[in-house]
């Protein structure tokens, strides 16, 4: 891990003061919610100085391996402490004064690697851009500093948000918080990490297929998936531009409301970012609306052979609450979900191989040093630069796209496409409000139980790729454990723009 700006690398000193340490640490970062953070800054009973420095605390704890211990969760690929007690004794400057403080104050963050930040690395976890510092900020990282947050440092992920399970990353894989042998999920493997482990309150992740609410549900997290267009993604590093979305994690789904506030809006330099008004997310979900009279719907294809039965068990406990709620629950069929992998993986991995062709070693990342043609020195740059998955993907890709295949693979992949999207258009339409699914097949996997089945990887994000092709908004709340401790996720669908149905139904689901 390195830290951004500065030769020292060594851990944090403590707090401030023994009362400091002692009120930070009734607060407890691995539970702490954006309003503790707000009450406890604008009462005086901690400082936003104190909140980063326990949180860099942490990191060094949990995140680092250390001699003769179990190794370290790996969520973070860089540290950004000189910025993070920067912002943070902004905050402290303005509770001093009595100011009011802005939504997001003194609340910790970290930021995928795969969103840039001015001056601090962005590698998108991949050898390609091992030395590459950001010249300029995504527009969601801008909106959470600006809104109060104090930004930690960039997180571990698969490279280029290619994978399930974090392990694709070319800086080592991120660790289950939960169960240090398993995976966390991927691509947002380390943003899902670092909130389950307590080294942030909320983080930033990306979801193409899956990457937010499978490593959500994987260590027991909220993670949101928002409506394609509602998030700009000026400053991601693209994957795939159609569907490449940026949402939170968070202890809570009402965090997960406020934090969507603070992101969502239209944003000029983006230009499939939408003019749709945003709604106060938090102060909805504050009225208490509950879910009573909501109709939720069931799909029957999420249900059918290879969930892992103590996936079944948590989903359905889920919807009885929901129906014990005052929930309306309705069995409905979303049919053409069986053609969802495939259709994402020829869709993604087109858009992949256009997006990744400017990585050529010529203007930025990675270049061949001893290549003796321009011919050579682009293959070279991009078989040094590249991991396996991103290769095979790029090849994929490549070929669907290619002369004499685009008709039959590309072009009906883009039709099935439409054909899941109508599926959801009609259940929002004419049956329900919102939709209640498992988020993945099993809990988390052990690490490399998968690595050498890359089709089995693929499979596993059956529940999520749908809602991703459709563009519709999703969530990730936890549902519980397995008998082996492993955190189990519930997924919510819901229509287009209407992410405040989601977190009523989250929310219900949360209180159990």
């Amino acid at each position: 891990m390195i830290e951004a700006g500065k030769a020292d690398t060594s851990h944090p000193q403590g707090l401030a003061s023994s009362d400091a340490q002692t009120d930070n640490q009734a607060l407890g970062t691995d539970s702490l919610t954006i309003p503790h953070i707000r009450i406890a800054i604008a009462t005086g009973a901690a400082s936003a100085h104190d909140i980063a420095e326990q949180c860099y605390r942490t990191i060094h704890e949990r995140d680092e391996d250390h001699e003769g211990r179990e190794p370290g969760v790996h969520a973070f690929l860089s540290l950004a402490r000189e910025r993070a007690l920067a912002q943070a004794a902004r905050i402290d400057a303005l509770a001093a004064a009595g100011d009011t403080l802005p939504v997001l104050a003194g609340v910790p963050v970290g930021i995928k690697d795969a969103l840039t930040v001015t001056g601090l690395p962005a590698t998108a976890g991949s050898r390609v851009l091992e030395h590459y510092i950001a010249q300029y900020t995504a527009t969601s990282v801008q909106r959470l500093e600006e809104a109060g947050a104090v930004t930690l440092g960039k997180l571990n992920c698969d490279e280029f948000a290619m994978g399930s399970s974090n392990e694709n990353s070319a800086y080592g894989p991120t660790r289950n918080p939960h169960a240090l042998d398993h995976v966390p999920g991927g691509s947002s493997g380390g943003s899902a990490a670092a909130v389950a482990a307590g080294m942030a309150v909320a983080t930033l992740g990306t979801d193409t297929g899956g990457s937010i609410r499978q490593p959500a549900s994987f260590c027991g997290v909220v993670g949101l998936l928002p409506t394609y267009g509602r998030v700009s993604r000026y400053g991601l590093i693209a994957f795939a531009s159609s569907l490449d979305r940026v949402g939170p994690f968070t202890n809570s789904v009402r965090d997960a409301a406020t934090v969507l506030g603070v992101l969502a809006g239209h944003d000029p330099l983006d230009a499939t970012s939408s003019h749709e008004p945003v709604p106060d997310y938090a102060a909805q979900l504050a009225e208490e609306h509950g879910v009573n009279g909501l109709r939720i719907g069931v799909p029957t294809e999420y249900f059918a052979a290879g969930l892992d039965p103590e996936v079944r068990e948590a989903v359905e406990r889920a919807i009885d609450g929901l129906r014990e709620a005052g929930a309306e629950i309705r069995e409905i069929s979303l049919p053409h979900t069986a053609f969802a992998v495939p259709a994402y993986y020829l869709i993604a991995t087109a858009e992949a191989s256009s997006n990744l062709a400017r990585f050529d070693g010529v203007r930025y990342g990675l270049r061949a040093p001893h290549a003796t043609t321009l011919a050579g020195m682009y293959r070279e740059s991009r078989d040094a630069g590249f991991g396996a998955e991103v290769k095979r993907r790029i090849l994929l890709g490549t070929y669907a796209l290619s002369a004499g295949y685009y008709d039959a693979f590309y072009k009906k992949a883009q039709q099935v496409r439409r054909l899941l999207a109508q599926d959801f258009q009609a259940a929002f339409a004419n049956e329900v409000d919102a939709i209640v699914t498992p988020v993945a097949p099993t809990p988390a996997f052990k690490l490399g139980e998968k690595s050498d089945d890359p089709l089995a990887m693929y499979l596993a994000d059956i529940y999520t790729v749908t809602a991703s092709l459709a563009g519709i908004c999703g969530l990730s709340v936890p549902g519980g454990f397995s008998k082996a401790g492993l955190p189990i996720g519930v997924q919510v669908l819901g229509k287009h723009f209407d992410e405040a149905t989601l977190f009523r139904v989250g929310e219900a689901i949360e209180r159990g």
